[in-house]
């Protein structure tokens, strides 16, 4: 996402309430899931990944050249992160007490105080730093350089660069397993890439086949799978320790996000194109089944998980139509709570 460059970078409270509404919830079908409330929020720019720190109950939403933060139960905006130039999203890390933003024009990772939302370093990565993950056993973060080809690994704590993984294709989402491994799908090669975080290098690349153009990816660390939603309307579940394919099973156009809940034990991709999220349900580690479709708006394509109430949030907007088919509507942009 492109935007305006905005000097300053700090806390803004005053004057920033979104409009909090309960949406008429629709009536709940096989799943259970459903739309329980809608957040109004201001402005006009457009969107791409969200993050949530579910402790804090603060969603982190990238709005091209900002990053608002919303308490996700009053739908209250607490503050945003600004002074990015085309950012992505802002990755929390809740134990280090610092949130990493990317600024993708100055090919940068800006490392902020969560408390403050200020400034407190920043890190020169690869071309276009897209998507990220933390890496708990190293304690470092993952930099996805989506025109780099390649992954930068920061050390959280010291907010300096550990190395540079050469990838061999364009990353899209990663994901890491707790052990010390990060999982990247590579989306002009219909690949996983598996990298060792702590030695900096590729272990396994594996075929995503029968999916294409792989972008949202999430992970039942338990039991080892990996779910990669796809361009061509197939989220694909593969053996993380082995990279076969378990299963393959259809959601709607437009995925860019995959989202998995292990207490529920369910997986869900959110599709823009379709304006609908399919659930999907792990019944064993390879054997998996489609739920449930639900309606939710168009251009709902991104989504994260509220890990203490189970909740799929997404977001979205209206667009104009013709020569402002590119343009947010104004009071348009919502933040759609999913559950049951």
């Amino acid at each position: 996402m492109r935007g305006k460059h905005i000097a300053l970078l700090g806390l803004v409270v005053a004057g920033s309430i979104a409009v909090f509404s309960g949406a008429i919830p629709a009536s709940p079908g096989p799943s259970g899931y459903h739309i329980l409330k809608t957040i109004h929020v201001p402005g006009t720019e457009g969107w791409d990944y969200l993050t949530l720190d579910s402790a804090a109950r603060i969603l982190y939403i990238s709005r091209e050249n900002h990053i608002d933060a919303v308490n996700i139960d009053t739908g209250n905006i607490m503050g945003k992160v600004t002074g990015l130039q085309g950012t992505n999203g802002l990755l929390p890390v809740p134990e280090l007490g610092r949130g990493f933003a990317t600024n993708e024009d100055k090919g940068e990772v800006v490392i902020v105080d969560l408390k403050t939302l200020q400034k407190v370093g920043s890190v020169k990565t690869g071309k276009a730093p897209d998507s990220f993950a933390y890496e708990p056993v190293t304690k470092r973060v993952f930099i996805m350089n989506s025109a780099g080809a390649s992954a930068t690994a920061i050390n959280g704590a010291e907010g300096t660069v550990a190395g540079t993984v050469q990838l061999d294709g364009q990353p899209e989402f990663v994901v890491a397993d707790g052990k010390g491994s990060v999982f990247i799908n590579i989306t002009d090669k219909n690949q996983v890439v598996e990298v060792d975080a702590t030695a900096l290098r590729v272990l396994h690349r594996w075929p995503l086949a029968p999916g294409e153009g792989p972008s949202g990816i999430s992970m039942d660390r338990k039991n080892r799978r990996l779910f990669s939603a796809c361009d061509n309307q197939k989220m694909i579940v593969m053996n993380a320790d082995t990279g076969k394919v378990v299963a393959a099973l259809r959601t709607g156009t437009g995925t860019d996000a995959s989202v998995f809940d292990p207490d529920t034990m369910n997986a869900f991709a959110p599709a823009g194109g379709a304006g609908t999220l399919t659930i999907i349900h792990e019944d064993s580690p390879d054997k998996f089944s489609v739920l449930e479709e639900i309606d939710t708006q168009s251009g709902a394509r991104t989504a994260t998980l509220d890990t203490k109430t189970h909740n799929v949030i997404t977001v979205t907007a209206r667009h104009g139509h013709g020569s402002t088919h590119l343009d947010v509507l104004p009071n348009t942009f919502v933040v759609l709570v999913i559950g049951r």
